[in-house]
């Protein structure tokens, strides 16, 4: 009987945090509608900051407090390729509340048919089609200009949800081949409790509480080449899964603890 009651309970709040998420969004929708006209880079910059504000209002709101963890000093006037973890929706939030500097994100082409969402992801994505080669090179071809205009990229280079059980899927190459291309450095992120928030299995897991981002040491691709990819991507992925297991223990001791 309790459970039931306590699943009314959260259905009615996410269905809440339903209301406010749409919302919100239709008044970043109006802000994004403006800035289109100040051009792509300029534009673009200005929707993000916009969707930063949307983040911490909505958060506010649905009762999720943001913690920025830095491992080492972060230098936000320096151009990065961030990667991170991916394994709830509640990354998207993340994406936008944690990174405070130019960015664009490499994100999913079937995110654009949700209603409203979808246009202001669409001006601010660079979208990828995993199963059509040439819109693959195209969306490569996007990130590589963003970083040309000094417009950090975003990436998750599982590529889709985590779920293994694992730590971490394996990754794709493409981040870290940009990276060794362009010579960007990369930095790791990690998202610690998204799963948390809200499951994979949909909206209506939807829970309160924290949610923390963790700001890894970069990763520095100077000397590497194109025949190192697979090296630099095992580095990455052996960094990103130590600091997951690392903070996952941390947790439960800490829980033991306060129990």
């Amino acid at each position: 009987m309790m459970k039931k009651f306590l699943r009314i309970i959260q259905i009615l709040y996410c269905l809440y945090a339903l209301f406010w998420f749409v919302a919100l969004m239709f008044i970043v929708l109006v802000f994004a509608l403006f800035f289109a006209l100040f051009g792509k880079v300029k534009g673009g910059n200005l929707v993000y900051i916009v969707c930063n504000w949307w983040g911490r209002a909505w958060y506010f709101l649905v009762g999720i407090r943001n913690k920025e963890i830095y491992e080492t000093p972060h230098d936000r006037k320096k151009q990065y390729i961030f990667v991170a973890n991916h394994i709830s929706y509640m990354d998207i939030p993340c994406i936008v509340l944690g990174l405070h500097q130019p960015v664009r994100i490499l994100g999913k082409h079937e995110m654009v048919k949700y209603p409203v969402f979808g246009l202001i992801y669409r001006m601010v994505v660079i979208l990828v089609d995993r199963s059509n080669a040439d819109r693959r090179a195209k969306s490569v071809r996007g990130l590589k200009a963003a970083l040309q205009k000094g417009i950090s990229i975003f990436i998750f280079p599982e590529g889709t949800f985590n779920e293994t059980g694992k730590p971490l899927k394996e990754f794709y190459d493409g981040a870290f081949r940009i990276a060794i291309e362009t010579q960007t450095p990369i930095k790791p992120m990690l998202f610690l409790n998204t799963l948390e928030r809200m499951h994979y299995r949909g909206f209506f897991e939807l829970n309160p509480g924290i949610s923390r981002i963790v700001y890894l040491e970069e990763v520095n691709v100077t000397g590497y080449t194109l025949k190192d990819v697979h090296v630099l991507k095992h580095k990455v992925h052996y960094l990103m899964e130590a600091g997951l297991l690392k903070y996952k223990k941390e947790s439960l001791v800490n829980k033991s603890v306060s129990q």
